[in-house]
């Protein structure tokens, strides 16, 4: 029943924005307009889903036997998108921090320590999200 719900309010979640989108006379605001629509449904879905997630009807002890293969799927599926969303996140701050760095090198070489220190540091993001994976996992 909570998947039947949940995916008819992510379909309308998306229809929503498209449909608000097309709607009406063409203006600079519609796309704001569905922009906030689009935040707005996401947000909606978002929490709903969640508030789904963690709960379960009181079915016995049948229902307490599968809790522990959800909780676990829960588990590696956010290990998987910390470490996913991370590694994005570094690969998008390396190549802005990355190509300064190599312009500035360029220009002075005295700038090679502050350049580098820059490249590292957006690289700490990838670690940060790989030891909160661990963390995730640690705890299963």
């Amino acid at each position: 029943m909570y998947i039947i719900i949940v995916a008819t309010l992510l379909a309308v979640a998306m229809a929503g924005p498209i449909i608000f989108y097309f709607k009406g006379k063409p203006c600079r605001k519609r796309g704001k307009n569905a922009l906030v629509v689009n935040l707005v449904s996401f947000i909606s879905v978002f929490l709903l889903a969640s508030i789904f997630i963690f709960v379960q009807p009181a079915l016995g002890a049948s229902a307490a036997e599968g809790s522990s293969d959800f909780a676990l799927a829960a588990a590696f599926i956010g290990a998987g998108l910390v470490t996913g969303l991370c590694s994005i996140g570094t690969g998008i701050a390396v190549s802005s921090a990355a190509s300064a760095a190599i312009g500035a090198i360029s220009e002075n070489e005295n700038n090679f320590g502050k350049a580098m220190i820059f490249v590292a540091m957006a690289e700490g993001i990838a670690i940060y999200g790989l030891l909160i994976s661990f963390m995730i996992l640690g705890r299963v």
